[in-house]
């Protein structure tokens, strides 16, 4: 399955489209099942794919990718010998020794990682792990050196970092210990690169690993210690990672992460770092992070550093207050922290509020805000931290007062009087309402978490403010009524004693005058007590039943104000009474189930600090609707909703006149009634829609209860909103359409009232959200078992309730439904666009919501656009309607036969309407977007649907089935024939639709009239009706063929893909017949496994003594056509091509031919549409941008395969014509004819090849040597396509032309190179099979190696890659026929001797010009080394192993040549050396190359040449860095690396010097080398190294300008001892002071001493400068002045 949809042959013609998600459907499939398959699985897959593994192959891909997701790796230890032992080592040691990132590395690298994660102590990683590391290193691309070039094949293939930490963290633990100490080495080599001066698109890399690398170690220990045994394989106790494993591993990780807090993409991975690092060792990760909180809580000028700190404090803040046995101090930092906070609210920094707010938050959900300190005169069994915890508690009363006088300040100055000069906005802007929302959460939280006494305090407070003041009710006056609701939340009881009573007499005063109800402007007063009424009503309802009377008359009074604003407050407090009193919620959220009002002798708060809760136990405090709570709100329906509802249906009926307001007033009561009582009313009931669809299964809906039952004695208040809402609606749209603003009421109502049960699903998507937020940033994941606090606990059961609530999907479709439905779709064609586009949202929910109602209404909406008396507005209603919205039901393209048959024809048909004009640009428009979402979302319907005869069977077990009983009748006999004779007549039935609906458009295409645009509409519609299991009706195949030379480019575009895809269901099948390989080639079987050139595959290869040159020889042939089969190994059954007796007749008359065959062969048998068609397929399209095009090779392909030779003779004058012609669009089409016509002749007779070949190759002569820059491309990608998958001996004729001579000087160099270009296509299709025509071409191309022209050497480089790709060191290759490097590079170094030998520079000093004269032997060998470089340059990304023992034996030219500055104005040579050493630097070493590199190094370093002696530096420091691990295992190299430092440290010439410093300082920083006592006491040493006096000289002396020797090694030491400072940019070692001391003795020496030490000082000072408060700890006081006077430099006017 996965093969025939991933890897389709028919999707790419156009005759299957299959879904987007359907690949990562699959392979979730795969890895559901991997678990059970069979114990042999394992060898059947290896067997299955291993013949793909070639890895010059596309193939390669497939076959890793398929053992990526299908090899098993989690079988029990006894049965690993059928599991991963038998590919282990083989594909391991494929992996170390693939060079260049190929595709499938990264596949091979998420094999390892699983099957390391799944066998952890089971495998000995040891021997690969300085690998590993060092391929991991790599894939970071960091930058290293000062010029470095990334081959660009790099950068983008990486491994995915989630696998990769998987693996390591699976190699982590064990005896050994090895992976930590190389993890340890990998994160000393890149912390710099950590520090946030450090930026490139590296960060983004290395962030991720710091993020996935705790949270997968957190992991592992979890699984490990404290999950529950399942079936996966245990970790043997030796392996499991120990205490001691966890600390090593918290400390090589913390000073990245402690750096990476103040990157620049955030501080986001930072803190998920810390805060899993803080779970496993709370005592290392901690502290270091406070230290850095508390200095940015105090500075006000780096607003950046404190919301990293804080954000990173959150993080780790349950494992801060949780007291636990490593860091049991960690609670008593919580109060100082929360103290020093409080200046963070400040409302001229957003950013930093909301941080701030979420901080308080988080602390105070894990702690109860209770003063203990009682408790130490009471108790004696206190420790030390209980002690102090106690007596800092009584603090919690003073920071929950300063809490609320820094949030009045922040709400006194949000003000909108003072926000907004001009109102110009009455709404919160956005960042309002986070404060808003941030501040009431917060609130809220501290309040429930507080006790009794703090929380009387608070109360008292808040009101007073409430009451003193008065707020407008926009900004302000929401945040403080959210803080009174936070309030009266937490004791409603007491809250609403103060607030209730005040609120309602005021408001009783305010409206005692009947005056006041008629007024527009309503007093601020009256509006603030509203609105704060309104919000305290959202509390506990059965605390709001006693204050019914009061309430009910404020509501009388105010719910008819005029003033909308008034009337809009009273709206919500009706709204807010009907939620609290018939909703079920959690009335607290405390962190503890039983609150903390117990004295401190029975209940000690401190012990819960940090506590989780207790999923088993949570006692959730429910509110629960009373009976008397459910009478209070029908009493509230009966005074408030009835008489509006009279007074709408008056207004309907026509018997009363309305305003508009009073309209709308009416109808948001109505409204907000329905939304306070959703959960209350019962659904719509009504008759069922039936005949939708045909079904034998009951379609019921499934009633869930959540929490109510619905009380049918009662009116049923929804449906008589519906019953008045729609008359409303009706009399509104004939008399008053134009009251936009009634209109959005009354859709919001009817949405409503189709879905809403007590939420939305927006509001509940973004609390989803919020929690997942919190419970991600707050969760423990190391003890697992769902341990998190309380309050997220209970918010979770909170969500489950409401989703239940939500869960209306799959209803039934009655006729109440339908009404509305039709209603919404009367609104959605308004004349209105708002009123449009809101309808459309509605309409488009409610479509899917119900059950198969979209079949009742596509024809309502297709109706509707056949109309003729509708406007444009309407029309363009209607098309949005079929269009959908994104991500919902597209009405246009549903997957049903049944829908599409109507709705594709309609669409096209729209192009006859009257209504439609093409002038509109939107209803353009809207035809563009429907044909792209139709063309986007459209997948092949099934025509012919069966049942397996075993799913039957299955499920008759099922139903029989006694656990779980089924409680289903068996059915019975004529039941199950019904089903099957149902299926039948449904597929009859489908496939009359698939022809009704071709025909139906082929009507509407052949109607004159039909616009441009949709006719292009239609063919596109025809064109994905075209599929693989059903040839096209004929009439279809006639049209599209015609289209071939319509006049519009963009439909014979289709048209051609259209007809490829028709010749591919033409196509006749050919027989196959299976050949044993070891008969043919007469070997026996090899014993292991043996990949590449072996005896038995010998016969694959092409050998010109004994090519297929007869009929007898090519029918004796056993052509194989793929090119990857024999290389690895043989495939279980090879299948190749019967004789041609077999195969399907060739040369058929037309008579022989079926239907559909005959109406092609007539087209392009006719001369005339021939012309036409080529004349078409000759013209340019785009300028500049036209490329060979693969859709029209596809159509010749198929041509010339279906048809044999009968349309060559009629197509060979036009060949021949377009051959003559050099312009770029006639070459491309004769291109695309060549490569269909040489792959079209797979299966045709010797004769008919021959004849062909006869024709093309002198046609192929005349056109390669007439090829131009824009063609050259186009040439190269038909021979490449012509040569893929064929068998070489097929194309002989070719090759043999191609190869006779490339480079002939004929037409100039550019030809020369062209024709190299093309032949190299040929060739890399063919890969090793052609080892003879590559060893030809070497030989041919050898002695032209010294080239001049720079075109023609580039690509003869190119060509060499490709020459000797095939020249593999992977294990187990034998060695290869194709040509070898390592005899190339010898035969090459004899022709470089002369630049060996001699001494000084090499300058490129050749003129360019083919003189006759001979040149001398320098000058021939410096053009070989151009082209030479120009080959490793090309090799450097593709080739997959590099010979390094070869290269390195350039490396000493190379060395001479490159250049030392940065600078592009070099000559070629240069820079192509410069480059070569570059990429050769990066390349991966294997262990034994270390001593060769260490080796030609030294003997470079004694060059005469200095420029050689620098760059060996530069070469040095990537070689070093990109191999880390490989030097490191090998002492003897450290050492080398070493010594050959300090000598060049010690050069006479002052360039190479200070790169020899700068080369120590990185080799430092990475950790490569250590910084010991020895190596100290040697620059120290040499720093006092005496100078000589100088010497007076007379003023004609000549001046003495080598520098003494003395002065060269004191230089050294002082370089020295500045490559130790700058190896430690960010921080202060121990030995770093006195080095310091060292080097300002040295100040006043001579040049370039004084230069040197005052660099280092400048830089010490730039990088040191951030946390000079922290580094300066590590000075003495004398070494401090010292300091100072170095690095303040001494006053102007001292």
């Amino acid at each position: 399955m996965v093969e025939s949809i991933l890897y389709s042959k028919t999707e790419h013609l156009g005759l299957n489209w299959f879904p987007n998600s359907v690949e990562s459907i699959l392979k979730t499939l795969v890895k559901c099942c991997r678990v059970y398959f069979p114990d042999d699985a394992t060898a059947e897959m290896l067997e299955e794919w291993r013949p793909l593994m070639c890895p010059f192959d596309v193939t390669m891909q497939k076959a890793i990718s398929y053992l990526e997701l299908f090899l098993p790796t989690s079988l029990p230890c006894e049965l690993h010998h059928k599991g991963f032992k038998l590919w282990f080592e083989e594909l391991m040691n494929l992996w170390i020794s693939v060079q260049s990132l190929p595709q499938w590395e990264g596949h091979l690298v998420s094999l390892f990682a699983r099957l390391a994660n799944d066998n952890i102590g089971y495998i000995d990683w040891d021997p690969y792990i300085p690998k590993i590391f060092t391929r991991l290193l790599r894939s970071l691309n960091l930058p290293v050196g000062s010029s470095q070039v990334v081959v660009p094949k790099y950068s983008s293939n990486t491994y995915d970092m989630g696998q990769a930490v998987l693996w390591v963290t699976s190699l982590l633990g064990g005896p050994s210990k090895l992976a930590q100490k190389h993890l340890s080495g990998l994160f000393n080599s890149i912390t710099t690169f950590y520090h946030p001066s450090n930026h490139g698109r590296w960060l983004l890399k290395l962030m991720k690993l710091l993020q996935r690398l705790p949270a997968s170690v957190v992991k592992r220990l979890h699984r490990e210690r404290y999950k529950k045994p399942t079936w996966m394989t245990p970790v043997p106790d030796s392996c499991k990672l120990t205490d001691q494993d966890v600390t090593d591993f918290v400390e090589s990780i913390k000073q990245p992460v402690l750096l990476g807090m103040f990157s620049r993409t955030g501080s986001l991975e930072a803190a998920q770092a810390l805060q899993n690092l803080a779970l496993m060792r709370p005592e290392l990760v901690i502290p270091p992070v406070l230290e850095r909180t508390y200095p940015a809580l105090e500075t006000l000028t780096e607003p950046h550093q404190l919301t990293a700190t804080l954000s990173c404090v959150i993080g780790v803040a349950r494992s801060l207050v949780s007291r636990n046995k490593w860091f049991p101090e960690g609670p008593t930092h919580m109060l100082p922290l929360l103290i020093r906070a409080l200046p963070g609210v400040d409302p001229n920094d957003f950013s930093k509020c909301m941080i701030t707010f979420q901080f308080i938050a988080t602390f105070a959900t894990l702690v109860p805000f209770v003063d203990c300190s009682s408790a130490l005169q009471e108790r004696d069994d206190l420790s030390e931290v209980e002690r102090e915890l106690c007596s800092a508690s009584a603090e919690f009363e003073d920071f929950v007062l300063q809490f609320m006088d820094r949030c009045f300040a922040l709400i006194e100055s949000s003000t909108l009087e003072q926000t907004r000069e001009e109102t110009e906005t009455e709404k919160m802007t956005h960042l309002e309402s986070l404060v808003e929302l941030g501040l009431s959460s917060t609130f809220s939280t501290i309040l429930t978490q507080c006790s009794k006494e703090i929380f009387k305090a608070a109360l008292d407070k808040v009101f007073n403010f409430a009451i003193t003041n008065i707020f407008e009710t926009r900004v302000s006056g929401r945040m403080v009524a959210d803080m009174c609701r936070a309030a009266v939340k937490c004791h409603p009881g007491e809250a609403l004693k103060l607030f209730v009573p005040h609120c309602c007499s005021v408001i009783a005063q305010l409206t005692v005058n009947d005056d006041v109800l008629k007024e527009e402007e309503l007093d601020k007063e009256l509006l603030w007590k509203l609105q704060l009424l309104s919000e305290i009503t959202r509390v506990d309802g059965e605390k709001l039943v006693f204050y019914k009377k009061e309430l009910v008359n404020t509501l009388q009074r105010t719910l008819h104000l005029t003033c909308k604003q008034g009337y809009t407050l009273a709206c919500n407090l009706l709204y807010h009474l009907l939620r609290s009193t018939t909703l079920t919620y959690p009335k607290e959220y405390c962190s503890v189930p039983d609150g903390f009002n117990k004295p401190l002798s029975q209940y000690f708060p401190i012990k819960d600090w940090g506590k989780p809760g207790n999923l088993w136990n949570l006692n959730i405090q429910w509110h629960v609707p009373s009976s008397e709570e459910i009478a209070f709100a029908y009493q509230l329906l009966d005074s408030f909703l009835q008489p509006e509802l009279n007074r709408l249906e008056r207004y309907a009926s026509g018997e009363l006149e309305l305003l508009r307001d009073d309209v709308q007033q009416s109808l948001s009561i109505v409204h907000n009634c329905l939304l306070g009582s959703g959960n209350l009313l019962p659904p719509l009931e009504g008759v069922k829609v039936t005949d939708l669809v045909p079904t034998l299964v009951p379609l019921k809906e499934t009633k869930l209860f959540t929490g109510i039952k619905p009380d049918y004695s009662k009116d049923n208040y929804r449906k008589s909103i519906a019953e008045v809402i729609r008359k409303v609606l009706h009399h509104m749209l004939d008399n008053s359409e134009d009251d936009t603003k009634s209109m959005f009421m009354i859709i919001k109502i009817i949405g409503d009232m189709l879905h809403f049960r007590g939420s939305h699903k927006q509001e509940f998507d973004s609390r989803w959200k919020s929690f997942s937020l919190v419970k991600r940033s707050m969760e423990d994941r190391l003890h697992g078992r769902k341990q998190h606090i309380r309050a997220l606990l209970i918010d979770r059961v909170m969500l489950q309730h409401e989703l239940r609530t939500l869960t209306v999907e799959g209803c039934e479709y009655k006729t109440v439904h339908q009404d509305l439905i039709r209603d919404l779709f009367h609104l959605s064609t308004s004349s209105y666009s708002q009123v449009r586009s809101k309808a459309q949202q509605t309409f488009f929910t409610a479509l899917g919501s119900y059950n198969f109602c979209c079949r009742d209404v596509i024809p309502l909406v297709l109706d509707f656009l056949k109309r003729k008396d509708i406007s444009q507005q309407q029309f363009k209603g209607a098309l949005y309607c079929l269009l959908g919205n994104t991500g919902g039901v597209c009405l246009a393209n549903l997957h049903d036969w049944d829908c599409i048959v109507q709705t594709w024809p309609a669409i096209v048909s729209c192009g006859l309407s009257k209504t439609m004009s093409l002038e509109k640009p939107s209803i353009v428009r809207l035809f563009d977007d429907l044909a792209e979402k139709i063309h986007r979302q459209y997948e092949t319907i099934g025509l012919d649907f069966k049942i397996p005869e075993r799913c039957v069977e299955q499920a008759i077990l099922l139903q029989q089935s006694r656990y779980p009983p089924a409680n289903l009748p068996p059915l019975t006999a004529e039941e199950l024939e019904m089903g099957l004779k149902r299926q039948q007549e449904k597929n009859a039935e489908a496939l009359k639709h698939y022809e009704t609906l071709i025909n139906f458009l082929l009507d509407l295409l052949d109607q004159r009239n039909l616009p441009w645009k949709f006719e292009h509409l239609a063919i596109g519609f025809l064109s994905l009706l075209l599929r693989d299991d059903l040839q096209l009706p004929n009439r279809a195949i006639t049209f599209f063929i015609q289209c071939l030379v319509h006049d519009a480019l963009v439909v014979r575009k289709m048209a051609i893909s259209a007809v490829a895809g028709i010749l591919k269901q033409l196509k006749r099948p050919h027989k196959k017949v299976t050949v044993d390989p070891y008969i043919i080639s007469g070997c026996r079987k090899p014993t292991s496994l043996t990949i590449g050139d072996r005896p038995d595959n010998q016969w694959l290869q092409y050998d010109s003594s004994c090519l297929p040159k007869t009929k007898e020889a090519w029918e004796n042939c056993p052509f194989v056509e793929k090119t990857h089969w024999g290389y690895y190994t043989w495939p279980r059954k090879l299948l190749v091509y019967a004789p041609v007796v077999d195969q399907p007749k060739l040369g058929r008359a037309r008579d022989e031919m079926s239907e559909a065959e005959r109406i092609i062969f007539d087209f392009f048998s006719d001369p005339k549409f021939l012309e036409l068609l080529i004349k078409f397929l000759s013209l340019e399209d785009r300028k500049g941008k036209d490329t060979f095009n693969p859709r029209r090779f596809c159509l010749f392909k198929g041509l010339f395969r279906n048809y044999d030779e009968a349309f060559l003779p009629a197509l060979i004058p036009h060949m021949e014509r377009l051959a003559a012609d050099s312009h770029e669009s006639t070459q491309r089409c004769l291109a695309e004819i060549i490569a269909g016509l040489i792959r079209g002749c797979k299966h045709w007779t010797f004769q008919k090849v021959e004849n062909l070949w006869n024709f093309l190759c002198p046609l192929l002569r005349t056109a390669l040597s007439s090829i131009t820059v824009e063609t050259y491309s186009d040439w190269g990608t038909c021979i490449a396509t012509a040569c893929e998958s064929r068998d070489p001996r097929k194309l002989h004729w070719l090759f043999e032309m191609l190869i006779e001579s490339p480079v002939s000087g004929e037409g100039g160099s550019f030809v020369d190179a062209c024709r190299l270009y093309v032949l190299q296509g040929g060739l890399s299709q063919q890969e090793w099979r052609v080892a003879e025509l590559l060893n030809r071409l070497l030989q041919y191309l050898e002695p032209k190696l010294t080239q001049v022209y720079k075109n023609v050497r580039e690509r003869i480089g190119s060509v060499l890659t490709y020459v000797f790709m095939i020249d593999l060191s992977l294990p187990n290759t034998l060695p290869s026929r194709s040509p070898r490097t390592s005899e190339f590079i010898s035969r090459v170094f004899v022709g470089l001797k002369p630049l060996m030998e001699a001494d000084e520079e090499i300058q490129n000093h050749v003129v360019e010009d083919n003189g006759i004269c001979e040149q001398d032997e320098r000058t021939q060998a410096i053009k070989l080394l151009k082209t030479v470089l120009k080959w490793l340059m090309s090799s450097a990304g593709r080739t997959f192993s590099t010979p390094v023992p070869e290269q390195l034996q350039l490396l000493p030219v190379l060395l001479k040549i490159a250049p030392v500055e940065n600078d592009d104005s070099y000559d070629e040579l240069k820079r192509d050396a410069k480059m070569c050493l570059s990429l050769m630097s990066q390349g991966v070493l294997y262990p034994q190359h270390v001593p060769l590199v260490v080796n030609v190094l030294k003997q470079s370093a004694g060059s005469s040449s200095w420029h050689a002696r620098y760059t060996i530096l530069t070469y040095l420091q990537t070689v070093v860095f990109y191999n880390l691990f490989i030097f490191h295992n090998n002492e003897e190299a450290v050492q080398a690396i070493k010594w050959l430092v300090l000598k060049l440290l010690e050069d006479e010439q002052l360039e190479v010097r200070e790169m020899a410093a700068t080369t120590l300082s990185g080799l430092l920083q990475c950790g490569f080398l250590v910084m010991d006592g020895p190596l100290q006491n040697h620059f120290e040493q040499l720093c006092k190294t005496r100078l000589p006096k100088k010497k007076k000289r007379g003023p004609g002396a000549v001046v003495d300008t080598i520098p003494p020797a003395d002065l060269v090694k004191r230089h050294a030491g002082v370089l020295g001892l500045s490559a130790c400072v700058l190896s430690s940019p960010y921080d202060v070692p121990t030995w770093m002071p006195q080095l310091l001391m060292d080097l300002s003795a040295h100040l006043n020496d001579p040049q370039p001493i004084e230069m040197t030490v005052k660099k280092t000082l400048s830089n010490f000072r730039r990088t040191h400068h951030d946390n000079w408060q922290e580094h300066k700890q590590q000075f003495t006081d004398d070494q401090l002045i010292v300091l100072t006077d170095l690095l303040v430099s001494p006053c102007y006017y001292a």
